[in-house]
Formats: structure tokens, C-alpha cells, sequence
């Protein structure tokens, strides 16, 4: 039986007991929101974050004051967290993070692939640095972070990775031609690893999210593309929502960090044990407009 207990108002019932799950992006945003949605759950965790300003994207990094407090916020719940600075570029700096987490925690069962980045511009007028720092984080950083854990997931005995894609891996989307083919490409590599680890129990699915309430999107730089008709000082929260909600199908603007984490959650758990191989959208049903 799974324990049900109450922290901070939260209800837990230890759906992840005994297991350790791999985040990348942990720092902040929908990164951090996983990584302590599973620990509330009962997981240890394994986080990175490469903390630091990338050269391509309009908004600011993640730092390492944001990391240590992904710490401290699981430390809290009373679960263990190996943190470590790390690039998902780099497949020596993320199989040693891995390996130590599971060295220091004893496994690994669930893998969030979570880390990305977000610009934007017409596609004629894109850099072919804009282009490689998105396919290379977005994408090449996705296959490498599943590289890293494959071989742990299989002598667990199983497990589960989640891919965070978009809306912008089910449909294209103007002005952001690299990210979108990025994040069609991972739902390729889900579906390839779906196939691919089946036999050794490892479950590989997507979640598709619609914007989030993040700094990803809450910046300057997307008030200016969306509201380009105003002068900058007009350019204001509230007016973001409004144009936002006109992509949903619900009548919301954006859907909360938590939202992803729960679906995360399902997919991670033993409630989703025979789904795999899934595109599953978080979207307040933008892809069916």
C-alpha cells in the first residue's frame, strides 16, 4: 500500500515510494515543478541544470542560486536530491551526473526530459546559431539524456521517460521554425525508444504543453511578438493573457507549471504502466483549434 500523508497542503500518496527519478532543467520553471511534484510523491531525485546565460535565448538563464533552491525546496519534502551543474549537450557531464545520483541513491526509474529553450524569428530570418543551440538543446540533448540513463533504467528492471515537447511537436507555429522542428523531432525519438525498450520493460512518452506560466514565456521578448502594435510600455501582463487566451480552446491564457508535473507524474507512476509510446497534450485544447 502507498502512504497518504499531508505536507503543506499538499496530499501525497507515496505513488513513487522507493523510487529516484532524473530531471534536466531542474532549476526553475516546469523543472522544478517536476522534481518536486515526484518528490512529493516519495522519489529521490537526480537534477542538472547547465545554469548559465546561452548565447541565442531573449530571456534569462537559470543560475545556480535557482538550482540550490530546487534543493532546498526537495530537501524540505524530506527527500533526497543529488543536484549537479550540466550541459545536455554534453554526454560526459550528464552520464557523470547520472551515475553519481545513482551511486548516492541506489537507481533509477524515471527520466524527465525536460530542458529547453525557447526563440524566435521568421524563418528567412533565423541565425544558423539561433538554429543549432535550439536543435542541439532541444533536440541532440533530449537523446543524449536518455543514452545516459537507458543503461540504469535497465538494471532497475524497467522504468518510465518522459519527453517534453510542445504543441509545437503536433502542429507548426509561425516564427519558430527551429524549436518546432525540435520538438517534432523528440516525438521521433520517443516513438523509436518506445519500440526499442519495450522488452526491457521502459516505458517512453511525450507531453505536449501550451504555454506555460513561465519566464519561457513571460519576457519581453514574446510581449514584442505578440503585441507588436503597441509601444513597449502598453506591453503589460495582462494584455499578454489576452492574446494568449485567443490560442486555447479553454478560456485560459496559459496553463500552470503543476499541470505538466501531473501529467509527468501519471506517466512516471505505476497508474500509466501500459502507456507507452503516447503523444499526450496539455494544451487547454490549442491543438484542436
Amino acid at each position: 500500500m502507498t502512504r497518504v500523508e499531508q505536507h503543506e497542503g499538499v496530499i501525497m500518496t507515496g505513488k513513487l515510494e522507493g523510487k529516484v527519478a532524473f530531471v534536466t532543467g531542474a532549476a526553475r520553471g516546469q523543472g522544478r515543478s517536476h522534481a518536486l511534484r515526484l518528490a512529493q510523491e516519495g522519489a529521490d531525485i537526480i537534477a542538472i541544470d547547465v545554469n548559465k546565460q546561452l548565447p541565442t535565448v531573449p530571456y534569462r538563464g537559470a543560475t545556480p542560486e535557482d538550482l540550490a533552491e530546487t534543493v532546498r525546496q526537495v530537501e524540505a519534502l524530506d527527500r533526497r536530491i543529488v543536484a549537479a551543474e550540466a550541459d545536455v549537450r554534453d554526454y560526459g557531464a550528464l552520464k557523470a551526473a547520472v551515475d553519481e545520483g545513482v551511486t548516492q541513491l541506489g537507481r533509477l526509474d524515471i527520466v524527465s526530459a525536460n530542458a529547453g529553450i525557447f526563440s524566435n524569428a521568421p524563418s528567412d530570418q533565423l541565425s544558423e546559431e539561433a538554429w543549432d543551440e535550439m536543435i542541439d538543446i532541444n533536440l541532440k540533448g533530449v537523446w543524449l539524456t536518455a543514452k545516459a540513463a537507458i543503461p540504469h533504467l535497465r538494471v532497475a528492471g524497467g522504468g518510465s521517460i518522459i519527453i517534453t515537447s510542445s504543441t509545437a511537436g503536433i502542429k507548426g507555429t509561425p516564427n519558430f521554425v527551429h524549436y518546432v522542428a525540435a520538438k517534432h523531432g523528440v516525438v521521433g525519438v520517443m516513438r523509436t525508444l518506445a519500440n526499442e525498450l519495450a522488452a526491457d520493460g521502459i516505458r517512453v512518452n511525450t507531453v505536449h504543453p501550451t504555454g506555460v506560466e513561465t519566464g519561457m514565456i513571460l519576457n519581453d521578448n514574446l510581449f514584442e511578438l505578440f503585441m507588436p502594435d503597441l509601444p513597449a510600455e502598453q506591453r503589460t501582463r495582462e494584455e499578454f493573457a489576452k492574446r494568449m487566451t485567443g490560442l486555447n480552446a479553454l478560456p485560459i491564457p496559459w496553463v500552470e507549471p503543476v499541470d505538466i508535473s501531473n501529467a509527468v507524474l501519471f506517466l512516471a507512476s505505476d497508474e500509466a504502466r501500459y502507456i507507452t509510446g503516447v503523444q499526450l497534450p496539455v494544451d487547454a485544447g490549442s491543438t484542436q483549434k
